[in-house]
């Protein structure tokens, strides 16, 4: 994702010109998640006097009892199920080697400093090098597929950003908030431990002819029309989807791509469903708390 890269990424000025881009769009309105107010219900008051009966007889009129016309207690509301549930397989949403790890500006990775222990260097075609280079091997496997794949359909992808160390994150975000201030920086960088990179889950992607790397008009390349409509066959999602900010915390990254298996990004597409946050059920995730 293009707010946390770190060597090449986008100059101060491309991104000024991205955050301008997007700003425009920041009126439209907002999504929420909302729960249902379970409905109240109100007892008879004790205090209330008992209505006047008029009656030519002396024949007694009841009146029944406050206890016996108490509303009964409704049961409490039912957290909604997310649409995962409805797979098969269930995966853990905390655990970072778990495909179905949901990290935004409110889940922060646990710990802070993970590592994952399986990282490689997947066979595509590299722009960078070192750590960068590097993704979990399950998330590896399923770029190489990725990558071949859209290549038979002559479409050229590279790796522009994979994996990122906790300890260069820290460097990454304390630069921004150097040359920009904390508010701002937290709009274009994850703080440290709140990085899907840390994860070896997620990377970037380029277009293999270079063009709008980290840019909002990325989102017209073949590599990421592509990426958009087929990366579910391989298990990616755009983890940042158009005008979703509100929800995931950041604006629209077309070039950014996070792994959570064949059969739940399969789900998502089928469904609609454009965010993590809606689709495994945890809460929207704007800023920090």
């Amino acid at each position: 994702m293009c707010h946390a890269c770190v060597a090449g990424g986008p100059s101060g000025a491309s991104r000024r010109s991205f955050a301008r881009f997007l700003a425009a769009g920041a009126g439209l309105t907002v999504l929420a998640a909302c729960t249902p107010e379970a409905r109240s219900g109100v007892a008879p008051s004790s205090s209330s006097p008992a209505p006047a009966v008029r009656s030519e007889s002396p024949t007694a009129v009841a009146v029944p009892s406050v206890e016996g016309t108490t509303a009964a207690a409704e049961p409490p509301p039912q957290a909604p199920v997310p649409p995962s549930a409805a797979l098969p397989r269930q995966f853990s949403l905390t655990d970072p080697a778990s495909p179905w790890l949901v990290v935004n500006k409110h889940r922060p990775l646990a710990p802070a400093d993970y590592v994952p222990a399986d990282l490689v260097q997947p066979n595509v075609t590299l722009a960078v090098s070192g750590e960068a280079a590097l993704l979990n091997s399950t998330t590896a496997a399923a770029a190489e597929a990725m990558f071949a794949a859209a290549s038979q359909d002559g479409v050229v992808m590279t790796l522009a950003s994979g994996y990122r160390s906790y300890g260069t994150q820290v460097t990454t975000y304390n630069g921004y908030v150097a040359a920009r201030g904390q508010a701002d920086a937290d709009t274009a960088s994850a703080r440290p431990g709140y990085s899907e990179h840390q994860t070896g889950w997620s990377f970037d992607i380029g277009d293999g002819g270079g063009a709008c790397a980290f840019q909002p008009c990325f989102a017209d390349q073949p590599a990421a029309v592509w990426a958009k409509a087929n990366g579910h066959r391989f298990g990616f999602v755009v983890r940042y989807p158009w005008m979703l900010h509100p929800i995931t915390g950041y604006y629209y990254e077309p070039w950014h791509l996070r792994y959570i298996g064949v059969e739940a990004a399969t789900d998502m597409a089928t469904r609609g469903i454009s965010t993590v946050e809606e689709y495994f059920g945890v809460d929207a995730a704007p800023g920090y708390p």
